[in-house]
């Protein structure tokens, strides 16, 4: 079956990416130039207050952020391989395969509109993959195998 294809794609490019992208949080950041040396060290240090007690820095917030998009990809990923091995009817999976397109496919918008080329291609590829599953899988059977 193709669909078996796309959706092992889909959940393997979305841990992937998760992999991928929580080994940022163990590279340390270093400027090329004084200019960038010294945004760093803004971003790092500089503390915003934001009210109710909270004192963040930018880093802080990218941090925040950025752990937000790694623990997506890889909740995402584990709930369509879990659902892929269970028992759940075709139906149901169509479902959660269209929220899955209509999620990453937003998010491919934010990466492509705000980030730089590597999320850019990550997510896209989550995106096709996740659409072509979709697509391809028969929602009126109601057993994956």
């Amino acid at each position: 079956m193709l669909f078996r294809f796309w959706i092992r794609g889909t959940y393997i490019f979305q841990l992937a990416t998760a992999i991928i992208h929580s080994m940022s949080f163990f590279v340390e950041q270093k400027g090329a130039n004084a200019t960038e040396e010294q945004l760093l060290q803004l971003m790092t240090q500089y503390k915003m207050d934001m009210g109710q007690g909270f004192h963040r820095s930018m880093a802080e917030i990218v941090t925040s952020l950025s752990a937000c998009l790694t623990l997506l990809c890889f909740m995402a990923g584990l709930m369509l391989l879990v659902l892929y091995r269970s028992d759940v009817s075709k139906a149901v999976l169509k479902r959660i395969l269209l929220i899955n397109s209509l999620v990453f496919a937003a998010g491919l918008v934010v990466m492509a509109i705000f980030a730089f080329l590597p999320p850019v291609v990550c997510f896209g590829l989550i995106t096709f993959c996740s659409i072509m599953a979709w697509a391809t899988i028969d929602g009126t059977k109601t057993s994956i195998t």
